[in-house]
Formats: C-alpha cells, structure tokens, sequence
C-alpha cells in the first residue's frame, strides 16, 4: 500500500514549486514581452506601495492619495495581476496570456480603478449611483469573483455568491433569516461604489500595512535569510533526538515570522527537512505532518500572523503592538508543544540525530564557543532594547538619524563577521549528510538578517511609529542590504568581482520586488471579496440572525456555544487562505461569541474572541480534504495526503485547545499580569500543561501511558491552564456592587484596566437586552467623566442605576453592544478570596504521581523509558 502512495504522490522540486506558485503567486510562466510586462507591474504595484507608506510624497506635495483612492489602485493591480498570473482552467496555457485574459484583465482593472478615477464625480452623488455607475459595479463584481476563483478557489466565491444573493432575495428567504430585501441600485452602490464593501476595511488594511510586510519577507527571503534560518535551525537542534524533525518546527517558526503563507512555508523549510526527518527514522506521513502543523502554526506566530495582526488592529481597535503582546504568548506555548510532541515521537520509535562534524576542539570548548555565540546574540538584543530605548530618551527626536546610523555601523560590522565564515549553502537533503553544519559559523554567517527586523521593532515600540509607516522604514534597509550585501562581502573577502556582484544586488532587487507584488495578488483579491460578506453583514444585519440561530441551538449552554462557533469557524475556513479566512469567522461569529457569552457571563475582551475565531479558522488548513499544505508535505514526503492530513490534525489539537483556554484565562493572552512573578507563573503553567497535553494525546510520556494516566494527565493540562474553574467552584469570583458606584470604580481603576458592567435595555431593533460587558477605561484621568468619555460613554445617575445618554459612534462602547437608553444594573468586583494558583499544588501533586508510577514501570520493566515501545 505505501508503493503505491508512493507512485501517486511522488512530486519532483518543479512540481512543488508548482504547487506554490498556484496557491500564492499564479501558475502561468509566459516569456518574452508578456512576462516583462508581468514583472513590470509587479514591480509597479511594489514602488506604488512604498510611496504611499512614505513621507515623501507629503514632503514633495505630489502624489498625495487619500484611503479610498489608495485602494482602488491597490484592487486594480491586484485584479489585473490575478487574471494575467493564474489560467482560469487546469488545461489553459501556462506558457502565455490569452487575448480573453487580456481583456479581462484591463476591464477589471478598468472597474476596480473606478473610484479613483471618477473620485471627484462619485463624491458629489452619493447614493445615487448613474448607469454608468451600476454597470461598472457589476462588471467589476463579476471579474473580482472570477479573479478570486482562480486565486482562491470555489469556496470564496460561493461563499460571496450567498452573501450577494442574500442581499437582493431576502424578502423570499424563510421568516427567521428574510429581511426587505434591496434593489440592484442600492446594492451595488453598497457594495461597489461605498467603503463598506469591497473597499472597506479589510482592503483598507492590506493596502496599508499588509502589502509591505509581505514585501519585506519576500526580500528577506531573496536575501538568503529563510536558507539561513533553516541552516541555523538544523546547526543547533539536528544532532538531538529527532533532531531534524525539532529543526522543522524552529525553521517553520522563524520563517512563518515572515511568510503570509502556510504552503510557501511547507515548501521553503519542508523540503529540506521532510527527506531528513524520514532519514532518521520518521515515517513518512509524521515527518510531512510535523511539517505542515509547523508551518500552519506560522500563521498564528507574531508579527504578521498570515496578515491578520494587521486587519485585528482595525477590528478590535487596540494598537498594533497590543496585538503582538496578546498573541505571542498562544503562538510560542503551541510551538514548544509541538517541539516536545515530536520529541516524544522519537522517543517512541528511539530515533537519533545526525551526527556532528567532527572537530579538533574538545566538547567543553565546542559548548563554551556555541554558549559564547548565543550569548552574544541574547546581548546584542538586549543592547538594541535597552540602549536603544535609552537613546530616544535622551536625544528625542534626533534618536532617529542617530538610530539609523548606528544601524549602518552595525551591519558593517556583523556583514564583516559572515565574511570571516564559509558561505552559508543550503545542502541537498536526498544526499547523503556525513555532519551538521557548526553552530557557530552557521549563525554568525547571517545575524545581519536581523537588523531589519530591528529596525521594525525599533520604529513600532520605541518610535511609536504607524505599522505601516514602521515596514516603510525596515522595508527600505531591507532593499539597502539586499543591493549591498554581495558586493561588500566580495570586497570584505578579497574576491569576487564587486561590480558583478552588485549587478546581481539589482537582480536580486528586482526580483524581490516583483515576488513580494505576485505574493500579494490572492491576499489582495481575498480581502476585496471578503468586503462582500463584510458588506451583507451591515446592509443586512445577518449578524443577529446568527446569534440567535446558534443561541437555540446550543440551547443557552455556554461551552455548547463555543464548540459551536468553532465547528462554524472550522467549516467557514476551508479552503480559505488566512487573511479571508479571519475577515470572514471575524466578521460572522465573534460578534456571537460576544453576545452569548456577555448573556452567559462570560465578559472577555474582544482581541481573546477574535483570536478564539481565527484560531478554528486556522485549523481549516490542516483539516482533510481541503488542507493544500498537506498536499504539498505529502508531495515532498511521497506519502498519502489524506493520512498526511489525519496525522497534521492530531498534531494540532494542542493548539485547538489554546482558544478554550484563553477565553477562559485572559493571563494567557498577557491580560490581567500585573507582576513579574504574575508573569513567570503564567507563562510556566501555560508551556508545562501543554507539554502534559502533549503527552497525554501521544499515549507516551516517560514510557507509554495506561488509560487511567493519560486520564490524569488530561485533568492536570486542564487545571495548569484554567485553575479559576476550580477556585469558583469553592468561592465566588466577584462580588455585586449598586450602579450608583459606577462613578467612583471608574475613578478608582488602574490604567488600562476594565470594569465588569451589567446592563439592560432595548436594542433599536426593538430585543430586550440583559448582558454584561466588560467595560476598558484606557488611561486614568482627573474624572469618571472625561475617563467614561474615552471609552464612548455619557452617562447619568438615576437612584441607584444608571442611565447610558450617549454612546459615540465607532467607539469602544459601541462595539461592545451598548445603545442609547440601556441602563446600567450593577457592577461586578473581584472578590476577596485566595489566588488561584493556589490549586497549582495538587495539580502539581497529581502530575508527581504520573512521573513516580510511569518511572516505577519502566523500572520493573528492565529497560530505559526513552528505548521503550
């Protein structure tokens, strides 16, 4: 049976790069005029977004766009990229453009340019669309849908087809879901001809921030650093146990940093990794399921998160870095789970590493020099945090040129170590590997592949700069070290020919330029057709259908709720990539989990929902049939991609659980810490119960588990991760307060903090309200007044409730439900009772007597736990 999964699934590199360039970048390879022309714009489209990013154009007072028009050119490159990058068939020609895709492709351009070409018209009619007007929009509705097709699929498109036919036949439509239904007019005006489709926020945000953090990676890329990563990876972890597999997961990490793209991901580090990891004994379908869980959990790691970090800033409205600190902690607890699961995998079936080069130097100064150079990178960070920090403090606004040059000095310094070391190849993993790279040249060979990474840490935390402004800047040194590298390397090494080297510096430049705009075509495309569901959702208000379908259903029961939207979530993410796939579970079922759970009293904030969602969107990707990544690591693996897809599954249910948890337990998401010890303890409970978790799904911790300790185990991962569970089943979480305090609690909490608010009224749709809220106060001010007043509340005191007067648009209040009229009942304070991490210690005491059984056992059994089984 594995002959024949073999013949079937045996893909060659072209193949694979295939794969890649029909998911991500498009399938077609013309030559000639046609493909100048296809870098050209590509290239066109990349300098377009850098502008608009930069200062320049209001230092020169020329070439100023506004939001609306920026996205319509960002749309019309990418819609005439889409038709001239991917064949609308399997058996349309690769080799060159029909005339037919031609001419879509300049009509769709044509209707997505709309409104930056008639901007001036289109502004001074609004809502009462021409002909004109409707025939355009429904033209470039049709193309966008077409465009989308062959970039993303059928699933996309379907999904829009509903949402389009929901708006003009709901009042045919069964009664709990029929609505008045809207005329062509007002619907393509809504959709096409306003910001509140297709042009909405979701493209807002991939033409302003999304786009440039994929170019960046694409230039690292072209640089060399994703070779460099897999190389570093594999220097430090391939001698271990399993240790090719570990390098996988580390490699995938660092490259999923940068990548907007899980397939890309599999490919780049799988089909290094996947030939290595069968060498040393992983069967086939494990090593291409490590890698495709690996490269899928990318998507969640910070700072790009698949380019939803970008679009969670406009949906949840909190800053970016905010975004960066609540999602860090999930992605690296997921990564070291996974890192331990197959550590365990290779204890099972005893699996070694690759050997070591062999070295003059004993082992103690083989460790000494590995130590030294780690800690020099760790101190070189630290000098970059601190003593960049203190910088700007003490010079102000001059920190920037001053930073900047001392960027400069920098990757002169660190490009003249990696000219002091062999140049870093990436070896063919089907020969045959005698000895690992050394640690310590393997990673001073590229650490000023950091710096621009650097400089985007530096811009968005000490700077404070914009996200997009912030990739501008790191964007910029990224294309100043690409152009450089070779030929101040050659000079530094004393051969070569500089000037040849800095020709290729240019290639590698336009070469970087143009995979960075064809990487962006389906990201682009994607987030213009999820503006249709975003579209339906205001036009319609179908979000409150689904609320209450799924309120009846999982009959008011509170974790029914939650495996629900999960299930939901999962469904509505197949077959989407990740940006669609967040615009669209955001967009349908956070609102839900927000209203239900606020009914139930579970009062979270919104970034926990939101992530809660897009996680099950996520686990789409590993999910047979759908999963292309699986279909890529089975090609590289030779192995079935359905069983591929199994194995991928099981591997990620350590990281399904993170969503449940951390609705649960804020703490996870770095909420609530107001302690380094607060901070130490969450972080060690969290990594420690999903390494149990780890254990207990794998049948295997010190040696294989009987069923009453895996039993044990899963009670142990539950309460390291929710210890609150049991503390409120012995004491009351919170304590009641009258509303008539509202005034002085909110004068009385700390910066940042929230308050638990109970409120009841009716919605202008005319449903009684019950639900509470949990209020975010932003920073301390001289009153309750002015502090309410950030959050988009007036309110006012009558007895012992309070009455809510006004709620401003937009805010913070507003997107929490709170309406008009609704008045508050009570507020809910903490009450005084032990910390819960008090139930760490039976927990810890329950785990004790796992380890003391499971040794005893391998004890009496006369062989070693780790060559057991």
């Amino acid at each position: 049976m594995a002959k024949a999964h073999v013949r079937h699934h045996d893909l060659s590199e072209a193949e694979l790069k295939q794969i890649v360039a029909e998911a991500d970048t498009g399938g077609r390879k013309p030559s000639g005029v046609t493909a100048a022309i296809i870098a050209a714009t590509g290239i066109a489209w990349s300098l377009f977004q850098l502008w608009f990013a930069s200062p320049l154009p209001f230092v020169f007072e020329v070439g100023i766009l506004n939001d609306t028009q920026a996205r319509a050119i960002h749309l019309a490159f990418a819609v005439f990229l889409g038709f001239m990058a991917y064949p609308a068939f399997k058996r349309s020609p690769r080799a060159h453009v029909p005339v037919l895709d031609w001419a879509l492709a300049l009509i769709g351009a044509f209707a997505a340019a709309y409104l930056f070409l008639f901007y001036e018209a289109l502004s001074q009619r609004p809502g009462l669309p021409t002909t004109f007007d409707l025939v355009t929009a429904v033209v470039g509705l049709t193309l966008l849908l077409e465009a989308a097709r062959r970039a993303l699929g059928l699933p996309m498109v379907i999904l829009a087809l509903v949402f389009i036919s929901y708006i003009f036949l709901g009042a045919y439509m069964p009664d709990v879901i029929a609505h008045r239904g809207a005329s062509l007019g007002k619907g393509m005006n809504h959709l096409w001809l306003s910001t509140e489709g297709v042009f909405g926020v979701a493209l807002g945000v991939s033409t302003s921030f999304i786009f440039l953090f994929v170019l960046f990676g694409a230039l690292l890329e072209t640089a060399g650093a994703g070779n460099y990563f897999i190389m570093s990876a594999m220097s430090m972890l391939g001698h271990f146990r399993g240790g090719p597999a570990k390098a996988a997961v580390v490699a995938s990490a660092s490259t999923g940093m940068i990548s907007g793209s899980s397939i890309a991901n599999v490919v780049t580090t799988g089909t290094f990794t996947i030939p290595l990891m069968k060498r040393v004994g992983y069967a086939p379908k494990k090593a291409a399921a490590v890698e495709v869980a690996a490269s899928v959990d990318g998507q969640i790691m910070p700072p790009v998160m698949g380019a939803a970090a970008f679009l969670m800033v406009e949906y949840v409205g909190i800053p970016y870095v905010q975004v960066l600190k609540h999602a860090i902690l999930p992605a690296l607890i997921s990564y070291i789970a996974l890192f331990y699961l197959v550590h365990l995998e290779a204890m099972k079936a005893d699996i070694r590493g690759l050997p070591r080069r062999p070295s003059p130097h004993s082992w103690q100064m083989r460790l000494m020099r590995t130590l030294m150079t780690i800690s020099g990178v760790i101190l070189l960070a630290g000098i970059v945090y601190w003593g960049m920090g203190w910088i700007k403090a003490l010079t102000g606004d001059a920190s920037f040129i001053i930073v900047a040059v001392l960027m400069f000095v920098a990757y002169l310094v660190l490009l003249w170590f990696s000219a002091q070391q062999p140049e870093l190849r990436i070896e063919d993993p089907n020969d045959e590997i005698t000895e690992l790279p050394e640690v310590g040249p393997t990673l001073k060979s590229g650490l000023h592949f950091l710096l621009p990474v650097v400089s985007l840490i530096w811009n968005l935390m000490v700077e404070e700069l914009s996200p997009g402004l912030s990739a501008f800047w790191a964007t910029s040194f990224m294309i100043f070290i690409l152009v450089t590298q070779r030929p101040l390397l050659a000079l530094m090494r004393g051969k070569g020919d500089t000037l040849a080297e800095l020709h290729q510096g240019f290639r590698d430049l336009y070469d970087g330029l143009s995979i960075g705009a064809r990487n962006m075509i389906g990201i682009g495309i994607a987030t213009a057709a999820a503006g249709i569901i975003v579209g339906t959702v205001t036009l319609t208000g179908i979000g409150l259908v689904l609320t209450e379908f799924v309120e009846a259903v999982s009959g008011g029961n509170l974790m029914a709720m939650l495996f629900m939207v999960a299930v939901i979530c999962l469904i509505l993410g197949m077959g989407l990539p990740t940006t669609a796939n967040y615009i669209v579970v955001s967009t349908l079922m956070a609102p839900v989990v927000v209203e239900l759970g606020a009914q139930s009293g579970l009062l979270v904030p919104l970034i926990a929902v939101h992530l809660f969602v897009f996680y099950f969107g996520l686990m789409a990707d590993v999910t047979p049939p759908v999963g292309l990544a699986s279909y890529a690591a089975a090609g590289i693996a030779r192995c079935d991609p359905i069983a591929t897809g199994v194995q991928a599954f099981i591997y990620s249910i350590r990281t399904a659980i993170l969503p449940f948890m951390f609705i649960f337990n804020t703490q996870l998401l770095m909420i609530g810490i107001d302690s380094v010890w607060a901070f130490v303890l969450t972080v060690a409970s969290a990594v420690l119960a999903n390494l149990v978790f780890a254990a207990a799904t794998q049948g295997w911790f010190l040696t294989r588990s009987r069923l009453h300790e895996t039993a044990l185990l899963l009670l142990v991962t539950f309460s390291l991760f929710r210890p609150g569970f049991w503390m409120d089943t012995i004491y009351p979480p919170y304590n009641s307060v009258p509303a008539s305090r509202l005034n002085e609690l909110v004068e009385a909490a700390p910066a940042n903090g929230n308050l638990r608010v109970w409120i009841e009224g009716i919605t202008l749709e005319g449903d009684e309200v019950s639900k509470g809220v949990l209020l975010p106060l932003g920073d301390t001010t001289p009153n309750a007044r002015t502090r309410l007043k950030q959050s988009g509340l007036t309110v006012m005191a009558l007895g012992d409730s309070v009455q809510v007067m006004v709620v401003d648009f937009g805010s913070r209040a507003a997107k929490l439900g709170i309406e008009q009229g609704f008045t508050v009942t009570h507020v809910e304070l903490p009450a005084e009772r032990p910390v819960k991490e008090w139930i760490f210690i039976p927990t810890l005491l329950v785990l004790a007597l796992v380890v003391a059984l499971q040794r005893a056992r391998s004890r009496s059994d006369g062989a070693p736990a780790a060559r057991a089984g």
